[in-house]
């Protein structure tokens, strides 16, 4: 049985005339006739009772009704699904943020790629260093990751700037500088730092450590913490002050103060994705990340 047998036969069904299922479906009346007498050998019972005034469905033809209307709907469900994948209105993306990118930028894309591409369903994890986002691209986990990053990854890693924010710094509330409209970072050179992982683990470690250094000093304490939540709660906590890119301040917690720096400390945020080509819909939703974080 095939799809155009389905759709003639569902045609003179609901027309009960030759002539007019004929132009529904756009044949030759005889092209008609001659498909339902080849479905009807295929099925093995006569679908139609005809006479030359009358066209009515048998016991049989009424039973293959129901099939012809549910395999009509799924193949026009499947049509409409794969015609959506194709432009891109449809599919399964998967995005990584790094921590600081979590609290302004993960929400926005997420209400944004709801509102404009609702068939599409959107894996969005949060939390992240840039190892990990890096490694997760190169073996799938990820189809784009929003990082911060000023070096070149890798060359199956294609790198797109989204903006460039300044740090702050991240005080008690009641530490003595916390009113201040900005705050000289040497100002805090005897402070204890929370920072997050040392190493090659995270690239805002080695932006905060160049920025004191910058200031001239290097903090004689540092705290390492995972998460970027975690970070501002133990500057509630009194363990220290901390330096945070601006965004950052969308993160609100009582107990901490978020105060502009007296110098020009520039962080970037860009959005990584593999270099190959990819399926439509990860280029939407690349375009609604671009166009969140840029506006």
């Amino acid at each position: 049985m095939e799809i155009r047998q389905v759709r003639y036969f569902l045609a003179l069904a609901e027309e009960r005339h030759f002539g007019r299922a004929a132009a529904r479906v756009n044949v030759a009346q005889p092209a008609l006739s001659q498909q339902i007498k080849q479905l009807e050998r295929q099925v093995g019972s006569t679908l139609f009772d005809r006479s030359t005034r009358h066209v009515a469905l048998t016991e049989a033809g009424r039973h293959l009704l129901t099939h012809a209307r549910s395999i009509l709907g799924e193949v026009e469900r499947a049509e409409a699904h794969m015609a959506a994948l194709a432009s891109g209105q449809a599919g399964r993306v998967s995005v990584g943020f790094v921590g600081t990118a979590t609290y302004d930028v993960l929400p926005r894309v997420a209400r944004t790629v709801r509102s404009r591409l609702p068939g599409v369903s959107l894996e969005l994890r949060g939390e992240l260093l840039v190892p990990e986002l890096v490694q997760g691209l190169a073996d799938g986990t990820y189809d784009l990751a929003v990082l911060r990053t000023d070096d070149h990854l890798d060359a199956a890693v294609e790198v797109t700037p989204l903006r460039t924010e300044r740090l702050v710094a991240v005080l008690p509330t009641r530490h003595p500088l916390a009113r201040h409209p900005r705050v000289p970072l040497a100002a805090l050179a005897d402070e204890p730092f929370v920072v997050h992982p040392s190493q090659a683990r995270s690239t805002m470690y080695a932006w905060v450590l160049g920025a004191c250094a910058r200031a001239g000093f290097r903090p004689a304490t540092l705290v390492e913490v995972g998460e970027t939540a975690t970070l501002v709660v133990f500057v509630a906590a009194g363990h220290g002050v901390a330096l945070v890119p601006e965004s950052v301040q969308s993160l609100r917690l009582d107990g901490v103060t978020y105060v502009p720096l007296a110098e020009h400390e520039p962080v970037t945020l860009a959005l990584a994705r593999r270099s190959h080509p990819d399926p439509p819909v990860v280029d939407r939703v690349a375009d609604v990340i671009e166009t969140s974080v840029r506006r």
